[in-house]
C-alpha cells in the first residue's frame, strides 16, 4: 500500500507511547522512516502515566533508569530523587518528547483493536477504536510489559458503594484518603508502596494479604549536587559497568558462594547489601538464584530484619514470607513494615477463599464484613502478555496471536514470532525484559530492531519472518534455563500465575543481558540468522 492511497501510511507503525515506543520513535526518524505512534492514553509515559498511585516510583536508580543514547540528554536533566516519583518520570518523558520534536508522530487517544496482516502488500493494517485505519509495512509492538491491569472478578464488585481504584489506572485528580477507611489488596510492589503512603492519612487502612511479600529497604534519599556532578563526570564508565552486569543494574555481582564463607562473613555481606538499598541483596553472592542452601541464608537474614521490626507477634508471623527470596519480584519499601506498628493499620491473611465478596458497604474475606469507604486493588498485572491479548492480532492467513500462544508465548529472541511477518515485540517474552534494568534493555532491542530495518530497506528486502525451528530451538534453551534455576520454585507473575487460567511459563529470559546481546549480535553477524529474509 503506497503513502497516497492511505494518509495514515507509515513504514512503520508504534502501538504504544512509553519509553520503548517513544525511543523507538526518535530513533526510525532518525534513520529516515516514516513512523508513528498510537497510544490509548492521553499522553505519553506508559507505565508511567497510567501508575499515579500514592507512593509510585521506580525500583531502580534513577540515573540508570534514564536513556543513554544521547550525551546532552544525560547532562541536561537533573533528578531529584535516588529513586524517582511517577510524576517525575512523567516530567522526563514529555521532556524527551518535546526536546526531540516527536510530539506530531503520536497519536493520542487512540485504542488499537485490531491488528491484520495482509500478505498482497505486504502491509499491516491496524484498526483504532474510533473507526480509524492505519496502515504500514511493519509493526513494533512497544506495548510495555507491565501495562494490562489485572482486574480480579470479585463477585459484587460493580454493588460497592464507596470509591474503586486499581493502582494499575488511578485517576489523574489527586485523591485524598484523610480520615477515611480505606481496604488494600494486594501487597506486591505496588501494594507495598501504596500502602506506605494512605497508611499516613486513613482513619483506618485495612490490608488484605494472599502471600507475604520480601520488601527490602530502598533506602531513598534526595540527591545533592555533588551526587549529580559525580554521575555526569563518570557517566560513560559507569553505564558500561552497568551493561556488563547480569540485568544491566548498577550494583555489581559478588563473584562468590554465599556457602564458600563463615555465617559470620555471610552475614556481614547481607548487611552491607542491605544497607546499599534496592536490589542489591540478590547479588551479595553468586548462588542465591542457584543453591537453595544459600537462599535460605538470605530468606533468613530477611526474615530476622521483620522480626527486628514488627512489634505485634500475630502480625508478624502473617508478614513473614515463606517462599525462596527472589522468585517472586523482590519488593522495595520506605518503612514498610514499621508501617504495621501503626495502631490504624490491620492486616488480614486470607484464606483459600480470598475475597469472598465485595459488599456496598466493603469487603467480605475469611467469613468477616470489612466495612469501607475506599477500596484499592493492587493486584498488578496481567504480565508481558495482557496487552498484546486485548489486540485481536492476526498474522499469516489469518492466524491469532492468542491462538498461537495459547499454550504460552513462543518468541524468537522475544523479537518476533513465526507467521507474523514484519512484527516485532519490544522486550517481548523471551527476552530478559523484566529481570533486567528496562530503559537499557528497550534501548538494546530498539536499536536491534531499527538497525534491522535498515539493512531490510538497504537490501531491499520487504519482509522478515521468524524460523520455527530456530523459535522452537529458543523457547527450549530459555525453559532449560529457568528450570535451572530456584524461580520455578514459587507461583509467580512471571510464570503468570496471578491470573486465572493463563498458561504456566516461565516469560522472560533468564539468561542475563550480556549473554543475551552477544546471542543477538551473532544472529545478525550470521545475517539474521533464524529468520526468512525475502523480497
Amino acid at each position: 500500500m503506497k503513502e497516497e492511497d492511505n494518509p495514515l501510511f507509515s513504514d512503520v507503525l508504534i502501538v504504544g507511547a512509553g519509553f520503548a515506543g517513544i525511543y523507538m520513535l526518535y530513533r526510525l526518524r532518525e534513520k529516515g522512516f516514516s513512523a508513528a505512534i498510537i497510544e490509548t492514553g492521553s499522553g505519553v509515559g506508559g507505565t508511567w502515566y497510567w501508575n499515579r498511585y500514592p507512593g509510585a516510583r521506580c525500583d531502580v536508580d534513577n540515573m540508570f533508569y534514564s536513556y543513554s543514547f544521547d550525551e546532552k540528554l544525560d547532562m541536561e536533566w537533573n533528578w531529584s530523587e535516588r529513586y524517582p516519583t511517577q510524576t517525575e518520570i512523567l516530567e522526563y518523558a514529555n521532556h524527551v518528547v518535546e526536546r526531540y520534536d516527536l510530539g506530531a508522530y503520536i497519536h493520542l487517544n487512540s485504542r488499537v483493536i485490531s491488528a491484520r496482516y495482509l500478505d498482497d502488500g505486504p502491509y499491516w493494517l491496524l484498526q483504532v477504536e474510533d473507526g480509524r485505519q492505519f496502515s504500514s509495512q511493519f509493526v513494533v509492538m512497544a506495548t510495555g510489559c507491565l501495562s494490562a491491569a489485572n482486574l480480579p472478578a470479585f463477585p459484587g464488585t460493580e454493588t460497592f458503594s464507596g470509591r474503586l481504584y486499581h493502582t494499575g489506572h488511578w485517576p489523574k485528580e489527586k485523591i485524598d484518603f484523610t480520615g477515611r477507611r480505606v481496604g488494600v489488596v494486594g501487597t506486591g510492589s505496588s501494594g507495598v508502596q501504596v500502602i506506605q503512603e494512605v497508611a499516613k492519612v486513613a482513619q483506618k487502612l485495612t490490608v488484605f494479604q494472599r502471600t507475604a511479600s520480601y520488601v527490602v529497604e530502598a533506602f531513598n534519599h534526595r540527591l545533592t549536587d555533588e551526587d549529580r556532578a559525580y554521575f555526569k563526570e563518570n557517566h560513560r564508565e559507569l553505564r558500561s559497568a552497568a551493561k556488563e552486569t547480569f540485568g544491566g543494574f548498577s550494583n555489581i555481582a559478588n563473584d562468590q558462594s554465599a556457602l564458600s564463607v563463615s555465617l559470620e562473613e555471610c552475614q556481614q555481606k547481607f548487611e552491607r547489601a542491605w544497607q546499599a538499598g534496592g536490589n542489591s541483596l540478590l547479588v551479595s553472592f553468586n548462588d542465591l538464584v542457584f543453591s537453595a542452601d544459600a537462599n535460605k541464608l538470605a530468606q533468613d537474614f530477611v526474615r530476622d530484619k521483620i522480626r527486628a521490626i514488627v512489634k505485634d507477634k500475630e502480625t508478624l508471623q502473617k508478614l513473614i514470607p515463606h517462599h525462596t527470596i527472589g522468585c517472586k519480584r523482590l519488593c522495595l519499601g520506605t518503612n514498610y513494615y514499621e508501617t504495621y506498628n501503626r495502631q490504624n493499620v490491620c492486616l488480614i491473611q486470607l484464606d483459600e477463599t480470598g475475597i469472598q465478596r465485595v459488599t456496598p458497604e466493603g469487603v467480605i474475606a475469611n467469613g468477616t464484613e470489612f466495612e469501607l469507604d475506599d477500596l484499592i486493588l493492587a493486584t498488578g498485572f496481567d504480565a508481558m502478555t495482557g496487552a498484546l491479548a486485548k489486540i485481536n492480532i492476526e498474522g499469516r492467513d489469518g492466524l491469532k496471536l492468542r491462538d498461537a500462544w495459547a499454550a504460552g508465548p513462543r518468541t524468537y529472541l522475544g523479537l518476533m514470532t513465526h507467521n507474523f511477518p514484519n512484527f516485532f515485540t519490544v522486550t517481548g517474552p523471551g527476552s530478559p525484559s523484566v529481570l533486567s534494568n528496562m530503559l537499557p534493555t528497550i534501548e538494546h532491542h530498539v536499536d536491534w530492531i531499527s538497525e534491522c530495518l535498515c539493512y531490510l530497506r538497504e537490501s531491499e528486502v520487504t519482509v522478515i519472518e521468524a524460523d520455527l525451528d530456530a523459535q522452537d530451538t529458543w523457547v527450549e534453551h530459555g525453559n532449560q534455563i529457568a528450570a535451572g534455576t530456584l524461580r520455578y520454585t514459587c507461583s509467580s507473575w512471571y510464570l503468570g500465575a496471578n491470573v486465572p487460567g493463563k498458561p504456566r511459563v516461565f516469560m522472560p529470559y533468564i539468561g542475563g543481558m550480556p549473554a543475551y546481546r552477544k546471542i543477538c549480535e551473532n544472529v545478525v553477524s550470521r545475517g539474521y540468522e533464524g529468520f526468512t529474509l525475502r523480497a
